[in-house]
Parts: C-alpha cells; structure tokens; sequence
C-alpha cells in the first residue's frame, strides 16, 4: 500500500487530499500517507482545512503546489464546475468564443479550461470542443510551462505544404 500511495502522490498532478486518495484507491490512506510523511518520501502542506501530499523532488512538488493553487483559485470564484453540469448556456458561451479563436489560441483556451476541472479535464473538454485530448493536454502544458510562442502561430515550415498549380496550354 505504501508503494502505491507514494506511487499516486509522484504522478499527482495537483498532490492529493488524504480524500481525495482514497476516491481513487476505493481503500482508506490516511496512515500509509503518514507512514511515507514519517520516512521522508513525501511531503505535504495545508490548504484550508486539509494536507495536501506533493511530491519530495523541488520541481515536481513546485508544479505541484501552483495546479493546486490554481485550482482552488478556481473554484472560489465557482470555476471548478465539471463540463458534465455545466448549464447548456456555459456550454454554448464557451463553444461560441471556442471558434473565433486562431489555431493557437484555441489549443490554449482548451487547455486553461481543462486546468479549471483538474483531473480528466483534458478529455472532458477534448470532447466537447471536438478536439484531441493531446491537443488539449498540449495547451495546458504551454499555459503552465510560459512556453507560448508569440510571433508565430505555427513553426517556420508547418502546416499544409504549398499546391502548384498547373498551367494550361
């Protein structure tokens, strides 16, 4: 069970609530959580009312904390809402502004609203912009990682190649 908890924890995009672990495990965590805390394996801080269980490696357990942030940030202001309950007008809204957005843009706007709903984000709203989960999971990662690319909206050579068109004679 220890490996398995610290396993979740590391691959844990946001860390994970003793609840939370227990959702997805479907068994109770909460001292195999305090066994790994105790060894050293893990680490955790307090948001609210609850531990939050991170990662002991800096980066991962920085990345960690600011999905965290962000997604508490979210849902204050009533943003963590699944894309399964959302009001058909929600729905529509964001579909609407979906489409009149660049390529890059889109890819982005999918990705900041998958981060709103945390785990399965990518998929849910994959599905209902009609795009590829890995798109979605792409724009996320370049929103979090500052890695936008301004100038251009596709690298120097991407996209469709040229049609020659033939002359007649």
């Amino acid at each position: 069970m220890l490996a398995t908890a610290k396993a979740f924890v590391e691959v844990a995009e946001a860390g994970y609530t003793a609840s939370e672990l227990e959702n997805v495990l479907s068994v109770e965590v909460k001292h195999p959580l305090l066994e790994l805390m105790r060894r050293g394996l893990i680490r955790r801080w307090k948001v609210s009312r609850n531990y939050v269980y991170v990662s002991c490696d800096d980066g991962k357990r920085r990345q960690q904390r600011l999905m965290r942030e962000d997604r508490e940030a979210y849902a204050g202001v009533g943003m963590g809402l699944e894309v399964e309950v959302l009001p058909d007008e929600v729905k529509a809204a964001i579909v609407l502004f979906f489409s009149v957005l660049d390529e890059q843009q889109r890819r982005l706007y999918a990705g900041l609203e998958a981060a709103k709903l945390g785990h399965g984000g990518d998929r849910r709203i994959a599905e209902l912009l009609g795009l590829d989960a890995h798109t979605v999971a792409k724009g996320r990662r370049e929103v979090f990682e500052g890695t936008v690319k301004r100038e251009r909206i596709r690298e120097k050579g991407g996209g469709r190649k040229r049609v020659e068109k033939k002359r007649r004679e």
